[in-house]
Protein backbone atom coordinates (compact mmCIF):
# COMPACT_ATOMS: atom_id res chain seq x y z
CA UNK A 1 0.00 0.00 0.00
CA UNK A 2 1.63 3.17 -1.13
CA UNK A 3 1.15 6.78 1.31
CA UNK A 4 -1.78 7.97 -0.64
CA UNK A 5 -3.41 4.85 -0.26
CA UNK A 6 -2.70 4.61 3.22
CA UNK A 7 -3.97 8.61 4.02
CA UNK A 8 -7.16 7.54 2.52
CA UNK A 9 -7.90 4.17 4.45
CA UNK A 10 -6.67 5.72 7.57
CA UNK A 11 -9.44 8.82 7.37
CA UNK A 12 -11.72 5.82 7.15
CA UNK A 13 -10.16 4.20 10.01
CA UNK A 14 -10.73 7.42 12.23
CA UNK A 15 -13.72 8.55 10.67
CA UNK A 16 -15.85 5.78 13.21
CA UNK A 17 -13.81 7.27 16.34
CA UNK A 18 -14.17 9.54 18.30
CA UNK A 19 -10.53 9.64 19.80
CA UNK A 20 -7.61 7.90 18.85
CA UNK A 21 -3.97 7.17 19.64
CA UNK A 22 -0.47 7.05 17.82
CA UNK A 23 -0.46 2.78 18.68
CA UNK A 24 -3.85 2.82 17.00
CA UNK A 25 -2.52 3.81 13.76
CA UNK A 26 0.81 1.43 14.09
CA UNK A 27 -1.34 -1.32 15.20
CA UNK A 28 -4.35 -1.11 12.17
CA UNK A 29 -1.51 -0.26 9.49
CA UNK A 30 1.50 -1.45 11.10
CA UNK A 31 3.48 1.01 10.54
CA UNK A 32 6.42 2.65 13.24
CA UNK A 33 5.75 5.67 15.19
CA UNK A 34 7.67 7.96 13.51
CA UNK A 35 5.52 7.17 10.18
CA UNK A 36 2.37 7.28 12.28
CA UNK A 37 2.99 11.07 13.25
CA UNK A 38 4.09 12.13 9.92
CA UNK A 39 0.53 10.81 8.72
CA UNK A 40 -1.44 12.52 11.21
CA UNK A 41 0.77 15.39 10.62
CA UNK A 42 -0.87 15.27 6.76
CA UNK A 43 -4.40 14.03 8.17
CA UNK A 44 -4.48 17.59 9.93
CA UNK A 45 -3.74 19.08 6.53
CA UNK A 46 -6.16 17.18 4.57
CA UNK A 47 -8.94 18.65 6.85
CA UNK A 48 -8.91 15.68 9.43
CA UNK A 49 -10.05 17.95 12.77
CA UNK A 50 -8.32 17.14 16.28
CA UNK A 51 -7.20 18.28 19.47
CA UNK A 52 -3.84 16.93 21.49
CA UNK A 53 -4.99 15.62 24.89
CA UNK A 54 -2.44 16.24 27.61
CA UNK A 55 -1.60 13.98 30.27
CA UNK A 56 -0.36 10.12 30.41
CA UNK A 57 -2.71 8.60 28.49
CA UNK A 58 -3.89 11.55 26.35
CA UNK A 59 -4.22 11.08 22.46
CA UNK A 60 -5.96 12.84 19.85
CA UNK A 61 -9.23 14.22 20.23
CA UNK A 62 -11.65 14.36 16.77
CA UNK A 63 -13.82 17.76 17.27
CA UNK A 64 -16.17 16.80 14.79
CA UNK A 65 -17.69 13.05 14.69
CA UNK A 66 -18.26 13.18 10.66
CA UNK A 67 -15.56 13.67 8.68
CA UNK A 68 -15.84 15.65 5.32
CA UNK A 69 -12.10 15.22 4.66
CA UNK A 70 -10.92 14.59 0.82
CA UNK A 71 -10.93 10.90 -0.40
CA UNK A 72 -7.37 10.23 -2.21
CA UNK A 73 -8.41 7.79 -5.11
CA UNK A 74 -5.95 6.07 -7.08
CA UNK A 75 -6.26 6.05 -11.20
CA UNK A 76 -7.92 2.42 -10.82
CA UNK A 77 -10.43 3.46 -8.46
CA UNK A 78 -11.00 6.91 -10.15
CA UNK A 79 -11.79 4.14 -13.29
CA UNK A 80 -14.05 1.81 -11.49
CA UNK A 81 -16.10 4.98 -10.29
CA UNK A 82 -16.82 6.23 -13.71
CA UNK A 83 -17.50 2.75 -15.14
CA UNK A 84 -20.01 2.57 -12.43
CA UNK A 85 -21.42 6.15 -13.50
CA UNK A 86 -21.32 4.76 -17.15
CA UNK A 87 -23.62 1.93 -16.55
CA UNK A 88 -26.10 3.79 -14.05
CA UNK A 89 -26.34 6.12 -16.80
CA UNK A 90 -27.96 3.61 -19.39
CA UNK A 91 -31.07 3.39 -17.19
CA UNK A 92 -33.62 5.63 -17.82
CA UNK A 93 -35.33 5.62 -14.12
CA UNK A 94 -33.99 5.49 -11.00
CA UNK A 95 -35.11 6.55 -7.69
CA UNK A 96 -32.23 9.28 -7.85
CA UNK A 97 -33.09 12.95 -9.02
CA UNK A 98 -29.87 13.84 -10.10
CA UNK A 99 -28.81 13.87 -13.28
CA UNK A 100 -25.53 10.92 -14.12
CA UNK A 101 -24.39 13.18 -16.94
CA UNK A 102 -23.95 16.07 -14.79
CA UNK A 103 -21.85 14.17 -11.85
CA UNK A 104 -19.38 12.79 -14.08
CA UNK A 105 -18.83 16.06 -15.30
CA UNK A 106 -18.38 17.59 -11.84
CA UNK A 107 -16.00 14.70 -10.75
CA UNK A 108 -14.49 14.73 -14.27
CA UNK A 109 -13.68 18.45 -13.14
CA UNK A 110 -11.57 17.55 -10.45
CA UNK A 111 -9.10 15.02 -12.35
CA UNK A 112 -6.05 16.90 -13.68
CA UNK A 113 -5.48 16.94 -17.50
CA UNK A 114 -3.59 14.37 -17.81
CA UNK A 115 -6.38 12.06 -15.63
CA UNK A 116 -8.96 13.16 -18.12
CA UNK A 117 -7.90 11.70 -20.85
CA UNK A 118 -7.14 8.23 -19.30
CA UNK A 119 -10.61 8.38 -18.36
CA UNK A 120 -11.90 9.23 -21.52
CA UNK A 121 -10.15 6.59 -23.31
CA UNK A 122 -11.16 4.10 -20.91
CA UNK A 123 -14.73 4.92 -21.32
CA UNK A 124 -14.06 4.62 -25.07
CA UNK A 125 -12.88 1.16 -25.30
CA UNK A 126 -15.16 -0.23 -22.51
CA UNK A 127 -18.45 -0.77 -23.07
CA UNK A 128 -21.33 -2.10 -20.86
CA UNK A 129 -24.49 -3.08 -21.85
CA UNK A 130 -27.55 -3.89 -19.60
CA UNK A 131 -31.37 -3.81 -20.57
CA UNK A 132 -32.95 -0.25 -20.60
CA UNK A 133 -36.06 0.49 -18.56
CA UNK A 134 -39.12 -1.17 -20.10
CA UNK A 135 -41.57 0.05 -17.81
CA UNK A 136 -41.99 3.95 -17.00
CA UNK A 137 -42.11 3.98 -12.82
CA UNK A 138 -43.67 7.37 -11.61
CA UNK A 139 -42.48 7.41 -7.88
CA UNK A 140 -39.31 5.69 -7.50
CA UNK A 141 -38.42 8.49 -5.35
CA UNK A 142 -41.30 8.26 -3.22
CA UNK A 143 -41.31 4.58 -2.53
CA UNK A 144 -37.47 5.12 -1.78
CA UNK A 145 -37.57 7.59 0.90
CA UNK A 146 -40.54 5.30 2.64
CA UNK A 147 -38.09 2.34 2.55
CA UNK A 148 -35.41 4.69 4.35
CA UNK A 149 -37.95 6.47 6.46
CA UNK A 150 -39.48 3.43 7.24
CA UNK A 151 -43.12 5.00 7.36
CA UNK A 152 -46.07 3.32 6.03
CA UNK A 153 -47.74 4.70 2.56
CA UNK A 154 -51.05 4.46 1.00
CA UNK A 155 -50.69 3.01 -2.32
CA UNK A 156 -53.39 2.79 -5.33
CA UNK A 157 -52.28 0.46 -7.93
CA UNK A 158 -53.31 -0.40 -11.55
CA UNK A 159 -54.98 -3.87 -10.69
CA UNK A 160 -56.88 -3.26 -7.62
CA UNK A 161 -59.96 -1.26 -7.03
CA UNK A 162 -58.93 1.22 -3.79
CA UNK A 163 -55.39 2.04 -2.03
CA UNK A 164 -53.95 -0.03 0.44
CA UNK A 165 -50.95 0.16 2.87
CA UNK A 166 -47.85 -0.70 2.63
CA UNK A 167 -44.72 -0.84 4.54
CA UNK A 168 -42.16 -1.20 2.03
CA UNK A 169 -38.88 -2.90 2.45
CA UNK A 170 -36.79 -2.99 -0.64
CA UNK A 171 -36.34 -1.86 -4.18
CA UNK A 172 -35.54 -4.34 -7.07
CA UNK A 173 -34.43 -4.01 -10.45
CA UNK A 174 -34.44 -7.10 -12.62
CA UNK A 175 -34.43 -7.12 -16.68
CA UNK A 176 -35.68 -3.67 -17.37
CA UNK A 177 -38.35 -3.30 -14.52
CA UNK A 178 -38.38 -1.93 -11.05
CA UNK A 179 -40.32 -3.65 -8.02
CA UNK A 180 -40.88 -3.10 -4.87
CA UNK A 181 -41.17 -5.67 -1.86
CA UNK A 182 -43.46 -5.60 1.59
CA UNK A 183 -46.02 -6.24 3.60
CA UNK A 184 -49.22 -5.45 2.67
CA UNK A 185 -50.85 -4.13 5.97
CA UNK A 186 -54.70 -4.56 4.65
CA UNK A 187 -54.10 -7.97 3.63
CA UNK A 188 -50.77 -8.60 6.17
CA UNK A 189 -49.30 -10.85 2.88
CA UNK A 190 -45.73 -9.91 1.77
CA UNK A 191 -45.95 -8.55 -1.59
CA UNK A 192 -43.51 -8.34 -4.62
CA UNK A 193 -45.38 -5.44 -6.74
CA UNK A 194 -43.89 -3.95 -9.71
CA UNK A 195 -43.43 -0.13 -9.28
CA UNK A 196 -44.81 0.91 -12.64
CA UNK A 197 -48.39 -0.34 -11.61
CA UNK A 198 -48.47 2.32 -8.71
CA UNK A 199 -50.44 5.47 -9.81
CA UNK A 200 -50.67 7.69 -6.36
CA UNK A 201 -48.92 7.43 -3.22
CA UNK A 202 -49.35 9.57 -0.18
CA UNK A 203 -48.45 9.16 3.23
CA UNK A 204 -50.37 6.85 5.99
CA UNK A 205 -51.88 8.25 8.92
CA UNK A 206 -50.72 5.02 10.87
CA UNK A 207 -47.22 3.73 12.73
CA UNK A 208 -44.76 1.23 10.90
CA UNK A 209 -45.39 -1.96 12.53
CA UNK A 210 -42.16 -3.33 12.04
CA UNK A 211 -38.44 -2.97 12.19
CA UNK A 212 -36.50 -3.43 9.16
CA UNK A 213 -34.98 -6.67 11.02
CA UNK A 214 -38.66 -7.90 11.18
CA UNK A 215 -39.10 -7.42 7.52
CA UNK A 216 -35.85 -9.07 6.58
CA UNK A 217 -37.29 -11.99 9.07
CA UNK A 218 -40.69 -11.66 6.82
CA UNK A 219 -39.16 -12.02 3.84
CA UNK A 220 -37.12 -14.84 4.47
CA UNK A 221 -40.24 -16.76 5.85
CA UNK A 222 -42.23 -15.52 2.55
CA UNK A 223 -39.55 -16.65 0.28
CA UNK A 224 -39.26 -20.16 2.45
CA UNK A 225 -42.79 -21.28 2.63
CA UNK A 226 -44.28 -19.27 -0.53
CA UNK A 227 -41.86 -21.09 -2.45
CA UNK A 228 -43.34 -24.66 -1.83
CA UNK A 229 -43.30 -26.69 -5.46
CA UNK A 230 -39.81 -28.17 -5.46
CA UNK A 231 -38.02 -28.51 -8.24
CA UNK A 232 -35.26 -29.87 -9.82
CA UNK A 233 -33.18 -29.84 -13.45
CA UNK A 234 -30.36 -30.93 -15.12
CA UNK A 235 -28.21 -27.83 -16.79
CA UNK A 236 -25.48 -28.02 -19.84
CA UNK A 237 -22.50 -26.12 -19.14
CA UNK A 238 -24.19 -23.24 -21.29
CA UNK A 239 -27.62 -23.82 -19.15
CA UNK A 240 -25.69 -22.94 -16.22
CA UNK A 241 -24.02 -19.72 -17.59
CA UNK A 242 -27.35 -18.79 -18.72
CA UNK A 243 -28.67 -19.18 -15.25
CA UNK A 244 -26.04 -17.47 -13.34
CA UNK A 245 -26.83 -14.80 -15.76
CA UNK A 246 -30.12 -14.51 -15.05
CA UNK A 247 -31.97 -15.80 -11.72
CA UNK A 248 -33.81 -15.48 -8.32
CA UNK A 249 -33.76 -16.16 -5.07
CA UNK A 250 -35.47 -19.60 -5.19
CA UNK A 251 -33.06 -20.52 -7.79
CA UNK A 252 -29.68 -22.50 -6.84
CA UNK A 253 -27.20 -24.46 -8.41
CA UNK A 254 -24.91 -27.44 -7.38
CA UNK A 255 -22.95 -29.81 -8.83
CA UNK A 256 -23.27 -33.70 -8.32
CA UNK A 257 -20.14 -36.01 -10.21
CA UNK A 258 -19.29 -33.31 -13.00
CA UNK A 259 -23.21 -32.52 -13.49
CA UNK A 260 -24.76 -29.23 -13.17
CA UNK A 261 -28.10 -29.04 -11.69
CA UNK A 262 -30.85 -26.02 -10.76
CA UNK A 263 -32.96 -26.70 -8.39
CA UNK A 264 -34.87 -24.79 -5.68
CA UNK A 265 -38.89 -24.30 -5.17
CA UNK A 266 -42.02 -22.10 -7.31
CA UNK A 267 -45.29 -21.50 -6.19
CA UNK A 268 -48.38 -22.50 -7.79
CA UNK A 269 -49.24 -18.76 -9.20
CA UNK A 270 -45.74 -18.79 -10.25
CA UNK A 271 -46.64 -22.24 -12.48
CA UNK A 272 -46.83 -20.35 -16.01
CA UNK A 273 -43.20 -18.30 -15.17
CA UNK A 274 -41.67 -20.94 -14.32
CA UNK A 275 -42.08 -23.38 -17.50
CA UNK A 276 -41.36 -19.45 -19.93
CA UNK A 277 -38.18 -19.35 -17.88
CA UNK A 278 -37.44 -22.79 -18.69
CA UNK A 279 -38.48 -22.42 -22.23
CA UNK A 280 -35.98 -19.62 -22.81
CA UNK A 281 -32.77 -22.52 -22.03
CA UNK A 282 -33.90 -23.98 -24.96
CA UNK A 283 -32.28 -27.14 -25.01
CA UNK A 284 -29.86 -26.58 -22.09
CA UNK A 285 -32.09 -27.74 -19.11
CA UNK A 286 -33.88 -31.28 -18.68
CA UNK A 287 -36.25 -30.95 -15.74
CA UNK A 288 -36.24 -33.85 -13.66
CA UNK A 289 -39.08 -33.10 -11.25
CA UNK A 290 -42.38 -32.24 -10.32
CA UNK A 291 -43.83 -34.28 -13.34
CA UNK A 292 -46.32 -31.43 -13.41
CA UNK A 293 -43.78 -28.91 -14.66
CA UNK A 294 -42.47 -31.31 -16.84
CA UNK A 295 -46.31 -31.70 -18.54
CA UNK A 296 -46.57 -28.19 -18.86
CA UNK A 297 -43.03 -27.66 -20.47
CA UNK A 298 -43.66 -30.29 -22.97
CA UNK A 299 -47.35 -29.16 -23.67
CA UNK A 300 -45.62 -25.14 -24.44
CA UNK A 301 -43.17 -26.94 -26.62
CA UNK A 302 -45.98 -28.78 -28.82
CA UNK A 303 -48.11 -25.15 -28.74
CA UNK A 304 -44.63 -23.83 -30.38
CA UNK A 305 -44.58 -27.08 -32.52
CA UNK A 306 -48.05 -26.02 -33.73
CA UNK A 307 -47.58 -22.66 -35.69
CA UNK A 308 -45.27 -24.07 -38.25
CA UNK A 309 -47.21 -26.76 -38.91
Amino acid sequence: MNRSERLNQELIFLSYKTHFHVNDLMTEFNISKRTALRDISSLEQLGLAFYVEAGRYGGYQLTKRQLWAPVLLNLPEINALFFAIKALSLLSATPFEKSYTTIYQKLMATLPLTEQHKVSRLQEVVNYYTIPNLDVPEFLRQLLDAILDETVVALRLTDRPTSQAFQLYDLLYRNGVWFFSGVNLTTDAWEIVRCDTVTAIQPAKQPAPFTHATLKQREAAYNQQHHNVAYKCKLTPLGKEMVQRNNYPNMHLKQVDGQDYLYGGYNQDEYDYMVEYLLGLGTNVQIIAPQALKTGYLAAIDQIKAMYH
